[in-house]
């Protein structure tokens, strides 16, 4: 980028704890000249003084303004839902929009071997170690770490302080509770549920919901409360 050119705004879609948590990265980096929240929620909640509320979801959508009427912008997509975020990167990615922005906070270690696919969100304290791949609208939250050659599918969250092992894959829409630990080259499937503070030394089956140490399946959730249920527990 040229010395003189104006830095991009960032358009954040989501004004809650995570959009906060996203923001914060993003003025400790001073990457981007401003922040724009954007939110079903009336009003934004992030909203502050440092930040202004842009409108809904589908005005996130739409079209940024010519490059000649103001900074140029990116998109970042700030949902915890592994779900809801995903469905919302694809929507983008079929409009044609530019690929969603890549936000680390500069206290987060982020090796130059690593992958990180758009959308992707680092957090301060957080360890991305040579050779690891996130994919798309991935999450690794505050002093988590995802050792060498780990494979974060897309949309995955790896929960503050959780820790992966080296060659530790994980599978789309998946998620890592707080402060667990996850044993080198285990696979955890597709849209599993690791529990607050499990150890994990097998494999996890896609759409398992495991907790303990070491880890077991938990029962399956029933119907009614599926809708509920909140994948930090």
């Amino acid at each position: 980028m040229n010395a003189g050119a104006p830095r991009a705004a960032l358009w954040i879609l989501g004004a809650g704890g995570h959009g906060r948590v996203v923001a914060d990265a993003v003025a400790a980096g001073g990457r981007f000249a401003e922040v724009v929240f954007f939110d079903d929620a009336p009003g934004g909640r992030a909203c502050s003084g440092r930040f202004r509320f842009g409108g809904d979801s589908a005005a996130f959508a739409r079209p940024a303004p010519a490059a000649d009427s103001g900074p140029r912008v990116e998109r970042h997509i700030a949902i915890g839902d592994n779900a809801r975020r995903d469905e919302l990167a694809r929507d983008c990615e079929a409009r044609g929009l530019p690929p969603l922005a890549v936000v680390v906070h500069p206290a987060a270690v982020v090796s130059a071997e690593a992958t990180l696919g758009p959308g992707c969100f680092v957090a301060a304290g957080a360890v991305v170690a040579p050779g690891a791949q996130l994919d798309a609208v991935a999450i690794v939250n505050h002093g988590a770490s995802v050792d060498h050659d780990g494979r974060i599918g897309r949309a995955v969250h790896v929960g503050p302080g959780a820790r992966l092992g080296g060659n530790v894959s994980v599978g789309e829409r998946a998620w890592i509770g707080i402060g667990a630990a996850v044993r080198h080259d285990i696979r955890i499937g597709a849209r599993a549920v690791v529990g607050a503070g499990a150890v994990v030394v097998a494999d996890v089956a896609d759409e398992a919901r495991v907790a303990g140490n070491p880890a077991r399946p938990l029962p399956p959730v029933k119907e009614p409360e599926q809708g509920r249920m909140h994948p930090h527990a």
